[in-house]
């Protein structure tokens, strides 16, 4: 599984922010065996729904809008460069520019 390699070469998390789409059993016991907690909300077909944060689940939408907004960037996009040094580079140049504007 893609999420638990993932998940050890993060290093130490307390909780984990996702969306619908990452609501499923594999994922919520495998957060369950690391002790991390799990703020995911609930797709439509689970029953019961398994309740979350939802003030942390609000904080997503900052990072959400951050992404959105360095993709705005044509270079970030569509990851032109072939070097991940100045992928780096053209990534904290638009955050700088964002951040000054």
């Amino acid at each position: 599984m893609m999420a638990s390699a993932l998940l050890s070469s993060a290093g130490p998390i307390e909780r984990l922010i996702a969306d619908k789409a990452y609501d499923t059993n594999s994922l919520r016991g495998l957060l369950a065996e690391r002790g991390i907690d799990a703020v995911i909300p609930s797709s439509a077909r689970r029953k019961p729904l398994i309740p979350h944060d939802r003030e942390a689940y609000r904080q997503r939408n900052l990072i959400e809008r951050m992404f959105a907004r360095l993709k705005d960037f044509r270079r970030v996009a569509t990851r032109y460069d072939k070097l991940a040094s100045n992928f780096l580079a053209g990534v904290t140049l638009a955050a700088a520019i964002t951040w000054w504007i």
